[in-house]
């Protein structure tokens, strides 16, 4: 089978492997689709934090069961899934508290360990989620990312009646604000300096969009939300602009949740932060619950992820699609890797 390996920044290397059969309690995959994530720029570019070379990337997937292992219950072969790329160790007090996406010795596959990006993959049973029949492989792909924004969402608590303001209208920033919508905020406003994304953002249900580049956002918040401002502040942008911008427009007292990764060290006003007692939150990636409810969202029509479907490139074409990217970032939303050709 083929598998894709990054040797070094920027450099992508296909090497023949002999496909792996399933162990006890383990499922071989035939991999279909593989979606890119801002994180896996931040490897090609060689500015991701905590991942080293080679690596074979791929951890916002979608599969078909192959084969089962000895022991595996609740699949069939045939079956359309997805995976949850998190390696845990199950005994750290994070694992034991039935929060395993903080592991203390968390590998995430695709970065510190074997991604999926290859055309077969053997993996531990209770990693792989079932999907729908309904659901095709490309919207498959995509549940990771959208588990991400579900997470992100439930870190605030109850979102009925809330106001929110989602900085960076990327992919993830466009999933949470539909997902915040979709648990119950009342009004969400999306920002970014490209026209093409808010446009976009609002095509899916944003209320508000705003041009930071062209407007004031403290005014526009308080010019839509009221003198009250929002409730909550997501950054998914990851810079020091948003992080700044976070800090100084939300409401005193409010809340702010960290969603992007930052690739550099930030610089934030933690003295504005701190005199207006603002709680300052992050979200890690997800749990299982966050994947059944981003299915759920998805399966009800409550959150769309075709729109945000940008390009589909060839398997052996991976480093193309990277350079696409790269040369496509302010109109590019998500990109898909094909590794089978159809989308049954």
């Amino acid at each position: 089978m083929l598998q894709q390996v990054m040797t070094e920044p920027g450099r992508i290397v296909f090497r023949d492997e002999p496909v792996r059969e399933p162990g006890k309690g383990e499922v071989l995959l035939k991999m279909m689709r593989i979606g890119v994530c801002g994180s896996d720029i931040h490897v090609w570019h060689g500015k991701h934090p905590f991942t080293s070379y080679p690596v074979t990337q791929g951890h916002e997937v979608s599969a078909r069961v192959e084969r089962l292992g000895e022991g595996v219950t609740g699949l069939r072969v045939g079956q359309k899934v997805t995976v949850e790329p998190q390696v845990v160790c199950g005994q750290c007090w994070p694992c034991r508290h039935g929060r395993y996406n903080l592991c203390q010795s968390l590998k995430v596959m695709g970065f510190q360990t074997t991604g999926m990006a290859s055309e077969f993959f053997t993996v531990d049973a209770s990693r792989v989620t079932p999907l729908p029949d309904s659901m095709s492989y490309d919207e498959g792909a995509m549940i990771e990312p959208l588990a991400v924004t579900v997470h992100a969402a439930r870190r605030y608590g109850d979102l009925t009646g809330a106001d929110a303001v989602v900085l960076g209208a990327g992919p993830i920033g466009i999933l949470l604000a539909q997902t915040l919508k979709a648990l119950g905020a009342r009004r969400v406003m999306v920002t970014d300096i490209c026209e093409g994304r808010l446009e976009l953002a609002e095509a899916c249900g944003a209320d508000r969009v705003v041009n930071t580049a062209k407007t004031d956002l403290e005014e526009a918040i308080t010019g839509f939300f009221g003198p009250d401002r929002a409730d909550v502040i997501f950054d998914c942008a990851g810079c020091d602009t948003t992080i700044n911008q976070a800090i100084h427009c939300a409401r005193k007292g409010s809340t702010i949740i960290l969603v992007a990764v930052f690739a550099d060290m930030a610089r934030a006003d933690l003295a504005v932060l701190n005199d207006h007692e603002l709680d300052l939150n992050t979200s890690m990636m997800y749990r299982h619950e966050d994947y059944l409810e981003a299915i759920s969202l998805v399966e009800s029509g409550r959150v769309r992820l075709r729109p945000l479907m940008t390009r589909h490139f060839a398997f052996r074409d991976y480093a193309r699609a990277y350079r696409f990217i790269d040369e496509n970032r302010m109109e590019c939303m998500k990109v898909l890797i094909d590794l089978q050709e159809g989308d049954a």
